[in-house]
């Protein structure tokens, strides 16, 4: 009877046998090993995450171009590019403003039209990738994987 079943069965302790909770240094420091393949991706999931992921990207950056934005006109960079393209083209009649290139509607507009094709692009390829893999997988049995346990 080994001593794990005598303690179960409520017998007493053979001698030198250890608690059931207690393990030797040499079991602890050993980590379970395990080998996996990923041999396949589902081409729909990838999709469904790859188009949250791509989403969520195209909001920042939409906000980040806006923070931006925002940072350099309240420096004053805006002004500053204008008073000196002013100078070197002294045309009166034909006042430069960079406002009309660079005004905030326009560069959000072009941001948001940017994520959108962010979005577009993003799911498409990451799908294509999903059904890219799948066919070197049926070639070659995959992506294989070792995980360990700490």
């Amino acid at each position: 009877m080994s001593p794990t079943q005598s303690l179960s069965q409520g017998g007493a302790r053979p001698a030198g046998a250890r608690p059931a909770g207690a393990q030797s240094a040499a079991q602890a420091a050993r980590a379970r090993r395990v080998k996996l393949t990923v041999s396949r991706v589902d081409p729909w999931s990838a999709m469904k995450m790859s188009f949250l992921i791509s989403v969520a990207l195209g909001i920042a950056g939409v906000v980040m171009v806006a923070v931006l934005w925002m940072i350099l006109s309240g420096m004053g960079v805006f002004s500053e590019v204008n008073r000196l393209v002013g100078t070197i083209i002294s045309d009166s009649e034909n006042p430069f403003d960079i406002m009309d290139f660079l005004g905030f509607g326009r560069v959000l507009s072009l941001s948001i039209v940017i994520g959108v094709i962010d979005v577009i692009l993003l799911t498409a390829l990451s799908t294509l990738g999903a059904f890219l893999y799948n066919i070197c997988s049926a070639l070659v049995g995959g992506l294989q994987l070792t995980l360990t346990d700490d």
